[in-house]
């Protein structure tokens, strides 16, 4: 199992209470439903949110198969407007 650090950016850290957490999680999927549990409110940010993984862009792929290594640093950045 990985350990790492989840940030969050914008709405998601509102959501969360925290900028930031440690994890254990072995798959970006694990770890999004460990750190939402209970947070409903974070559950539905981070359902339309974009997610980098050490800072490489997780994308379309599928959040089983995005195996986090030890020392990750996981990023949620919630969709935004701009102008």
């Amino acid at each position: 199992m990985a350990r790492g650090t989840i940030r969050y950016w914008a709405a998601a850290k509102e959501a969360a209470g925290v900028a930031e957490e440690p994890f254990e999680a072995v798959t970006l999927a694990e770890l999004l439903a460990r750190v939402t549990l209970g947070r409903e409110g974070l559950a539905r940010v981070a359902a339309r949110s974009s997610f980098l993984v050490d800072g490489d862009p997780v994308g379309r792929r599928a959040h089983e198969a995005v195996v986090l290594a030890d020392g990750a640093t996981v990023e949620v950045l919630p969709p935004f407007a701009g102008g």
